[in-house]
């Protein structure tokens, strides 16, 4: 469940810095803010999970919107120290209000019953609820990047000035491909909230963004599937390395060193290409097909 949490996470924060070039040190705000906002409306205002789940997605669309305002005026570095700087707002909030409960966060969040009925403390209930989660929120990032409003990302990504010569005002797409990623990853930090049933300040930590753009980079920048790979890599080392304690952060560090020199792609973008350079491998040492009426030789009877 935690590794969907963070495929669902790493695909949103793909749809940004894979399709449309922008990279992000901020998503943690998203991600984290809504897993605090998830968890007030579930504790303190008593709301079922999927209404306590929509109000932390509906609070990060708008504050990504009001980041993403605030930042799609520059680009490059600035771009993300902007993004950055930001989060660190919401973090040192979260960290000062009295409400979030400072340094211990907010604990023993209930999960309810969804829609009424379903116990989401069942465990069994709880994953496929999850599992629905995410792939909702996949199904809505795939349909984004190959409809109409996808390509023009992509052309926004490749030769901006080009798309304004064109017509379109890419202020606006990039505003609103913000906001779409910012709402997805805080569905995947609401989701994560009831999963563990507590939430604090070091899921709007820096690091967090730090750790999801490894996912996206060791999945493969710019594919659909990479960004799940990467969080079922990133995860998975996590659980079965834990008892390394805090050398796991090194171990992750000599991890992504081989993977940037090895898979520059990224595992999922390295298998396309090999398996790109194979089919055309095999359409090159294909035979030419003979033609279906050939010439008879002169003097030949049948």
């Amino acid at each position: 469940m935690k590794a969907l949490c963070f495929a669902l996470f790493a695909s949103a924060f793909n749809l940004l810095i894979g399709y449309v070039g922008l990279l992000s040190f901020g998503h943690a705000a998203f991600f984290g803010g809504a897993a605090y906002v998830t968890a007030l409306a579930a504790k303190e205002l008593g709301f079922p999970p999927e209404l306590a789940l929509l109000s932390g997605t509906v609070a990060a669309a708008v504050v990504g919107a009001l980041f993403g305002w605030i930042a799609i005026r520059r680009q490059g570095v600035y771009f993300a120290m902007i993004t950055l700087a930001l989060s660190q707002i919401v973090f040192f909030y979260a960290m000062q209000t009295p409400y979030a409960s400072g340094e211990d966060g907010i604990q023993e969040v209930p999960r309810g019953h969804l829609f009424g009925f379903i116990d989401l403390n069942n465990q069994l209930n709880l994953y496929f609820f999850v599992l629905g989660v995410f792939v909702l929120g996949f199904l809505i990032i795939r349909r984004t990047i190959h409809s109409p409003f996808g390509r023009v990302l992509k052309s926004i990504r490749e030769n901006e000035p080009r798309g304004i010569s064109l017509g379109y005002d890419t202020d606006r797409f990039k505003l609103l491909a913000f906001t779409i990623s910012a709402a997805l990853a805080g569905l995947a930090g609401g989701t994560k909230v009831l999963v563990f049933q507590v939430t604090s300040p070091s899921d709007i930590h820096w690091m967090v963004s730090g750790f999801v753009i490894l996912m996206v980079l060791m999945g493969g920048l710019g594919t659909v599937l990479g960004p799940t790979v990467g969080a079922l890599i990133l995860t998975s080392m996590d659980y079965y390395l834990a008892e390394f304690g805090s050398w796991i952060l090194v171990i992750e560090g000599f991890a992504f060193i081989i993977f940037v020199l090895l898979f520059r792609r990224g595992v999922v973008g390295e298998i396309t290409a090999l398996v790109h350079r194979l089919k055309e491998r095999h359409h090159h040492r294909k035979p030419a097909p003979l033609h279906a009426q050939e010439a008879t030789p002169e003097g030949y009877s049948s």
